[in-house]
């Protein structure tokens, strides 16, 4: 299971966002992913070994192209994350739910 520390602070760029959201369409290459930012080619590889050092993407040699594409596993462990977090979300307003359902107790009047 990736690190989800090295994963939140991999996804805390906007530019790695975007990345990671250009390639949920398929796999591109490096100079595909430069296109759409005004950085160089050097500065586009240098947030894809942050988000391959997170366990976001692969990369595979295929000649002189290195081609990138989502990793599922990486994905797959935020998914998991933030499905406990709903889960015990879910828990939470399921007990207020009961609690509201209850009503409240009614107020004694007292003597004056």
């Amino acid at each position: 299971m990736p690190d989800l520390d090295n994963t939140f602070a991999a996804l805390s760029d906007p530019t790695r966002r975007a990345i990671l959201s250009r390639l949920a369409l398929g796999e591109a290459t490096v100079m595909q992913l430069a296109e759409p930012f005004a950085m160089t080619q050097p500065a586009i590889s240098r947030h894809l070994k942050v988000l391959e050092g997170a366990g976001l993407i692969v990369r595979r040699a295929e000649g002189t192209r290195r081609p990138c594409r989502l990793a599922p596993e990486g994905i797959a462990a935020i998914d998991q994350w933030l499905g406990m977090l709903r889960e015990a979300l879910a828990r939470n307003y399921e007990r207020l739910d009961a609690l509201l359902a209850q009503g409240l107790p009614e107020k004694e009047e007292e003597s004056p």
